[in-house]
């Protein structure tokens, strides 16, 4: 089964597919849990429920919406290819290998597109959970989680160094800029806007 997945994950290209998804939509959910948590910060909330339930409810959407967007648009992307082929071959592939990637591989890329945002915040909460539980002595959960989302950002961006054969601690710096530069805006905001 697992030589059959892996052959046609080869034959669609898919793992690059599935890369490229795992970043874009895992940087989204880093960066969606740093804005909640900033928020949270410059707001001087103190609840752990408030921010958990916040947090998760922003976790969760992202998950359905990275799920469901990329199922649909590589659905779509995947069957326009088949026809194609098709056209260009002038037969039926219903029963082929192709078609069966052109079923399989959207759900795939979907999983992974709807559970990395899901697990890097998980991650990113991990902090707020133990101190919920009583179980983060002497570290304040609210800034241990906001430095878990910089790490995070950091590792991102030094995968992508990897991929794209660049200098991995410029990729990961490029990315912890980008993640600073979003707290600095909500600070900004903040100050502007005189929210208390």
């Amino acid at each position: 089964m697992f030589t059959r997945l892996r052959y046609l994950i080869e034959l669609s290209h898919a793992y690059s597919i599935a890369r490229r998804y795992f970043i874009t939509n895992g940087f989204d959910g880093v960066l969606t849990m740093l804005g909640l948590l900033m928020g949270f910060r410059v707001s001087g909330a103190q609840s752990l429920e408030l921010m958990i339930s916040a947090c998760l409810g922003g976790a969760v959407a992202l998950f359905m919406s990275g799920l469901t967007s990329a199922y649909i648009s590589e659905s779509a992307e995947k069957e326009n290819e088949l026809h194609k082929l098709e056209q260009s071959m002038l037969t039926s592939l219903e029963d082929s290998t192709h078609a069966e990637a052109a079923r399989l591989i959207p759900c795939l890329i979907a999983l992974v597109n709807g559970f990395s945002p899901l697990l890097l915040a998980l991650l990113i909460l991990t902090p707020l959970f133990l101190a919920q539980q009583q179980l983060l002595a002497g570290l304040p959960p609210l800034d241990t989680a906001l430095a878990i989302a910089l790490l995070l950002t950091f590792l991102l961006g030094v995968f992508l160094g990897r991929v794209s054969g660049r200098f991995w601690l410029w990729t990961g710096l490029r990315a912890l800029i980008i993640a600073a530069a979003t707290s600095v805006l909500i600070l900004l905001l903040h100050l502007l806007l005189g929210v208390k």
